[in-house]
């Protein structure tokens, strides 16, 4: 699915406040009790308007809303005590800093789905509940682990019930912008933008940033103009959507794509860790890449 047009709308934070966006944009408040409870202060019929995202949280206060509240003693005292609290998780020595090993890893960790938060609907259930545990854990555990997957224009469909007891679903897009998405740039400012090989062209996709506390997640997007096929878009319009043929081709591009993506970064992990099958096309980019690396054949690459 293509947008017509897109605009970018962001909130502009009042000085005192301004610790908010950086908060909003590390989902650590979602299980953070005293976190969550700063937003839900902010305003807190908006809170449960908007599914308990922060980001659009911020987007749709009002100018005068936010100043107001840059105003009021008691919620920028509870402000600076939450980011202070933010501050030494992050730089907080972890269990992994103590009895890891000395010289520097990276785990890569890939998923099709992650199951954050109910505010980003990238998930259909335990599986992705699975992954966002396994982030979560790893960031409190300090463990050397970058997530990779795919960003769903659609994400999941909404399950609601009719009149007569019937199951209905409905699609809705999401907006990247009012999420806590941040575009991965390259040197020069522009959107990093990779591609994998199909057999009739080339698949174009950009990565977009979640941060989960310590933990990064990188997710691959291809509905980006650079596809001129439309079925190329909407490889990621949708999780577990399309035929028979989008799931490998999502397959390929999670596999395959989340690989290429990580060298553009310059990321070189050490292990990978495959949630399911899903991502089994990893495990042949990554022996490919050793190929290249090494001036090596498969067989050697593979073992």
């Amino acid at each position: 699915m293509k947008p017509v047009h897109s605009f970018i709308v962001s909130a502009n934070l009042p000085r005192k406040i301004s610790k908010l966006k950086e908060l909003a944009y590390n989902y650590w408040w979602c299980w953070n009790s005293d976190a969550k409870e700063l937003f839900v202060r902010t305003n807190r019929v908006l809170w449960e308007e908007v599914n308990h995202n922060p980001i659009m949280l911020l987007n749709k206060m009002t100018t005068e809303q936010l100043e107001e509240l840059s105003e009021q003693q008691d919620y920028t005292s509870f402000l600076d005590y939450i980011y202070d609290k933010f501050v030494k998780y992050m730089e907080s020595q972890s269990w992994y800093d103590r009895v890891g090993p000395k010289e520097e890893r990276t785990i890569a960790y890939f998923s099709t789905e992650y199951g954050i938060n109910e505010s980003f609907p990238n998930y259909s259930g335990g599986l992705g509940v699975l992954s966002g545990d396994h982030l979560k854990s790893a960031s409190d555990l300090g463990l050397p682990l970058i997530g990779v997957g795919l960003l769903y224009q659609q994400g999941y469909f909404r399950q609601r019930l009719s009149q007569h007891g019937w199951q209905t679903e409905a699609y809705h897009n999401n907006d990247f912008f009012s999420m806590p998405l941040i575009q991965m740039k390259d040197s020069h400012g522009a959107p990093i933008t990779c591609f994998v090989e199909f057999p009739d062209s080339k698949v174009y996709f950009h990565i977009w940033k979640l941060q989960i506390g310590k933990v990064p997640l990188f997710l691959l997007d291809t509905n980006i103009d650079e596809n001129v096929r439309p079925e190329y878009r909407d490889i990621t319009d949708q999780l577990y959507g399309g035929t028979r043929e989008t799931r490998i081709q999502q397959e390929i591009v999670l596999g395959i794509g989340g690989m290429k993506a990580l060298k553009a970064m310059n990321i070189h992990p050490d292990v990978l860790h495959i949630n399911e099958g899903h991502a089994a096309f990893a495990l042949i980019e990554r022996t490919h890449q050793y190929m290249e690396k090494y001036n090596i054949d498969f067989r050697s690459a593979k073992q």
